[in-house]
């Protein structure tokens, strides 16, 4: 069995078709979706990287499978179920050249992975392993997840969890708030923006937000605010993480190169034990994040190392 060590990630596979006019009549096909994002971004960045997903027999699964290869994403832990369908997200071209949501399609949000499905093993040899609440929703994704967080609990593998906040995709905005808040719980590592704060403690105030925090007892959170940079929450204390402003082109995918910075962080000096640490951990992730947001798209921009001059 190889010993080496590697980043493990689980979540949904999507085809993002990016149109090509302002008519919105052509698109581009292009790998999509939050975990995948992480995944791959850790590739690029040099770390082994494994991803925990389903994928049928169609030409757009086909299609996933190729340019997660093409990034050097391994697949072994992952499905492939000949009747699923991947989610298909269309985004459409303003007059003004911004792009907009327009459409989600998901065929076959009931062929997931279950929780007998996943593989021990996986897990074995995984630094850390990163979730985000994408899927968690759909019963049978939640089992997998909740299965998932236990075997990399009881494996000693760092947890590291994005809220990644999508409130239509829930019966209620209290379902996804308490499922969410369950896990914050059960992780090591958090990362939320300021106004997913807001949205799961009920507040618009960030001091009483950092405050109702304290009760999940998280060891390390990351509360992002784009070029006002991060906020690391440890021990009860704030620790301000600047970001050197960028012009933005595009902030798709902002956060899930942060966070692919903080487990190269993580992967090569382990868990962030000081406050030294935990700044420099954080301040990589935002250079990752404010890379990112200076080119068009989410995957296509996540930043490779020699990008950054870490060598």
């Amino acid at each position: 069995m190889s010993t080496t060590r590697y980043v493990l990630s689980y979540g949904d596979s999507f085809v993002d078709y990016i149109a090509r006019n302002h008519e919105n009549t052509e698109f581009d096909p292009y790998l999509g979706g939050a975990t995948v994002n992480v995944a791959a971004g850790a590739s690029r960045l040099g770390l082994p990287s494994r991803f925990i997903t389903i994928t049928g027999d169609d030409e757009e699964s086909a299609f996933v499978r190729a340019q997660m290869a093409e990034e050097g994403v391994d697949l072994q832990h992952a499905l492939q179920v000949a009747d699923k369908r991947c989610t298909s997200v269309y985004v459409h071209l303003t007059e003004e050249s911004d792009r907009i949501f327009a459409k989600y399609l998901d065929p076959t949000p009931e062929i997931q992975v279950r929780p007998d499905d996943l593989d021990p093993e996986a897990f074995d040899n995984a630094v850390s392993f990163h979730f985000c609440s994408g899927t968690m929703f759909h019963p049978t994704a939640l089992a997998t997840t909740r299965r998932a967080v236990e075997l990399a609990r009881d494996k000693g593998v760092l947890l590291s969890f994005d809220v990644n906040v999508r409130p239509l995709r829930w019966e209620t905005e209290e379902r996804c708030r308490q499922t969410i808040c369950e896990f914050m719980g059960l992780s090591h590592m958090v990362k939320m923006t300021r106004d997913e704060m807001f949205f799961l403690m009920k507040t618009e105030d960030i001091e009483e937000g950092i405050e109702r925090l304290q009760q999940y007892s998280i060891p390390l959170v990351f509360l992002t605010d784009g070029e006002n940079g991060t906020i690391c929450l440890v021990d009860g204390q704030q620790i301000h993480a600047p970001v050197t402003p960028v012009i933005p082109v595009d902030t798709t995918g902002a956060g899930d190169a942060f966070i692919a910075g903080v487990l190269y962080h993580v992967y090569h000096h382990g868990f962030p034990e000081t406050h030294a640490d935990v700044l420099e951990c954080a301040m990589f992730g935002n250079k990752l994040g404010a890379l990112c947001a200076t080119k068009q798209g989410a995957l296509t921009a996540m930043p490779r190392l020699e990008e950054i001059g870490v060598l």
